[in-house]
């Protein structure tokens, strides 16, 4: 699949937002010291995206009623949706100044990934948390991410890479008092 970017220019999939607020001192205190022990800008992602999956509970997986939206908020209260959990390893990625989007799958409601860029193309990763039947990983390569679309149950891959979060999504996420409520709301598709 040919990824289509929304914006042309680069420099927006470096850009700061409500959702993505890499300027955040709790942001940029945790990018800090994830690119304290990496040796180049792969290493860093790679430990961004391990970060990301591995210690901020997915809340469907955890139980966690609570909406998180924000970067900050994602890595202050240490939970959130696939939206919520990209948005905040795009805050770490653009705070170290790696070109980050944002991405969309279509299953029974819409599953949230990035895209980094390296070495001319995109890649996208996938950090919603690991679990049985789940095994998302880091790859530049084969993309590893948490679940493949079927085309014969009208599942699909979007190939367009947002530099903002789709404002369909983000909307009812800065809205949702809880999760059951996020997932009645969320659009099915783009």
């Amino acid at each position: 699949m040919q990824l289509i970017q929304n914006d042309p220019d680069l420099s927006a999939y470096l850009a700061a937002d409500d959702a993505i607020d890499h300027h955040h001192p709790l942001v940029r205190e945790t990018a800090a010291r994830l690119a304290e022990s990496a040796d180049d800008s792969y290493a860093y992602a790679r430990a961004a995206f391990e970060f990301v999956r591995d210690t901020i509970p997915h809340s469907a997986d955890s139980g966690d009623m609570r909406v998180t939206w924000r970067a900050s908020d994602v890595l202050a209260q240490r939970t959130g949706i696939c939206h919520a959990k990209a948005h905040a390893l795009a805050a770490l990625l653009r705070a170290e100044d790696i070109p980050t989007a944002l991405c969309y799958q279509k299953f029974e409601m819409l599953h949230g990934l990035v895209a980094v860029r390296f070495h001319g193309a995109w890649h996208r990763l996938d950090a919603r948390g690991n679990k049985p039947g789940v095994d998302a990983q880091f790859s530049l390569g084969e993309e590893r991410l948490a679940f493949l679309p079927d085309p014969e149950s009208n599942e699909l891959d979007y190939p367009v890479l947002y530099a903002e979060p789709h404002p369909a999504v983000l909307a009812v996420m800065k809205t949702a008092p809880d999760r059951p409520y996020l997932w009645e709301h969320l659009p099915k598709e783009l």
